[in-house]
């Protein structure tokens, strides 16, 4: 059952089904194996079962009076057949498959996988639908055949096309998808070992400092110095979350990150996908880029202040300067990092080169622009502290700053707490938009059991 389970989530139509009905559908499969040269089934013949092929080859040959661009078709070890077993209106095989080599499959119950299917609220909607993209993108069917594949609120026996049907189809949304996995980290193991993480580090900083007072670390603020200033109604060097002043410089730093990374995002993405996309674009600016920037952000700061007036905007600038290059060189390797293939794929289907760019290059680079963006958030925040320290009226920087020439440690380690807190918070923030935004990317993550 195992072995079964293992195959179907292998299997596109089943891989993003849930694991209760991977389960059911694994209880209806059964095996069959088949001679070289032997017919599974042939065109006109009853359609009651999906096949999925386990090992060896078929030959797969559409009936010539279906409008498909390719008629024929080798499959391989893990594709879908036998579709029209699921088909609203259609029970009889559209095609002729035979066996090239000895072959192994999947025999699956037509009937009760769709009844499987319409019970998973989640996920049957999307395993539909890939029944649906799997017979029109790897069959090559028209959508008179494809769009007969029901939906989990059409009724059995229903002869309707989607198309006909008035109620809305349910799917399995984004915001679905992201709680789903959510709830799975949640019922993992790996909170509690964060926790214990913590708990290591919290424990090694109170033994050294306060127990047992270690040379090099006897002069720093203590675990529980810095927890009861944290915390204290009345603190003794003046900033606790009792404060208004503690959270002005939360809110300030928070505001010059969340601009510098919106302008960042804004023109390193786009640059970023040229850089990768055009040759001769790279040419000219990849050199230039290079070159500014391995430059520290501190080496910026004089032509900072002399460019822009005022604290606000040398600061801001120098936050958005760290995060652009970051933003634009994940982007541009998320572009290089696309099979070549794809693009030329979609070429020979008669796609000219901004479609390539719209359907192919900005969704294949997807999953590099938001670990870009997660990288860049980070680096925006340890830019602004060093533009803080320089030119910075408020904010966790000044604060960092200040508090050290005043001779307020533990109002230093409260700054930098703060600042790793809330820098966590952006960059789950930013990985959760991108979960949210690339559903195919959380699926497969998923399926490989990250």
């Amino acid at each position: 059952m195992e072995q079964v389970e293992r195959l179907l989530k292998r299997t596109l139509p089943f891989q993003v089904v849930s694991p209760e009905t991977l389960d059911g559908i694994a209880e209806i499969s059964r095996h069959e194996v088949f001679k070289a040269g032997e017919v599974i089934y042939g065109a006109g013949q009853p359609a009651e079962e999906v096949y999925v092929l386990v090992s060896g080859r078929v030959a797969h040959r559409i009936d010539p009076e279906i409008k498909a661009r390719v008629h024929e078709k080798e499959l391989q070890v893990g594709d879908v057949f036998g579709w029209a077993a699921i088909l609203e209106g259609e029970k009889v095989r559209l095609a002729d498959v035979a066996c090239i080599e000895a072959a192994e499959v999947l025999k699956i119950d037509g009937t009760r996988l769709l009844e499987l299917l319409r019970k998973d609220v989640n996920f049957g909607e999307a395993a539909l639908k890939s029944f649906s993209q799997l017979i029109s993108q790897q069959y090559y069917l028209p959508p008179s055949v494809s769009g007969r594949v029901p939906t989990t609120l059409s009724k059995v026996g229903d002869t309707r096309t989607p198309a006909s049907n008035q109620a809305e189809p349910q799917t399995a949304s984004a915001w679905t998808l992201t709680m789903y996995r959510a709830g799975e980290w949640l019922r993992s193991p790996d909170p509690y070992l964060m926790m214990v993480g913590f708990a290591l580090m919290l424990g090694f900083w109170y033994l050294t400092v306060e127990v047992l007072k270690l040379p090099r670390f006897e002069d720093l603020p203590g675990l529980t110095t810095v927890v009861k200033e944290w915390f204290a109604e009345d603190p003794v060097y003046g900033m606790s979350i009792y404060t208004a002043e503690y959270y002005q410089h939360i809110w300030v730093s928070i505001r010059r990150v969340a601009i510098a990374f919106l302008l960042a995002t804004a023109l390193g993405v786009p640059l970023g996908l040229f850089l990768g996309w055009s040759r001769s674009f790279r040419e000219y600016v990849f050199p230039v880029f290079e070159l500014l920037r391995p430059i520290p952000i501190l080496a910026w700061v004089p032509l900072a202040i002399i460019m822009f007036s005022g604290s606000e905007t040398p600061v801001i600038f120098l936050t958005f300067l760290a995060s652009f290059f970051a933003t634009a060189l994940n982007t541009m390797l998320g572009v290089e990092s696309i099979d070549e293939s794809y693009t030329r794929a979609a070429a020979c289907l008669g796609a000219n080169r901004w479609q390539v760019f719209k359907e192919v290059i900005v969704p294949g680079s997807m999953p590099y622009v938001f670990t870009g963006l997660q990288i860049s958030v980070g680096v925006a925040w340890f830019s602004l502290v060093a533009g803080e320290m320089v030119s910075g009226q408020y904010g966790l920087g000044y604060v960092i700053n200040t508090s050290y020439t005043m001779v307020r440690y533990p109002t230093i380690i409260i700054g930098m707490v703060t600042l790793g807190i809330v820098g966590y918070t952006t960059s789950a923030m930013v990985r959760v938009a991108g979960n949210y935004m690339m559903q195919w990317r959380l699926r497969e993550m998923a399926l490989g059991g990250r």
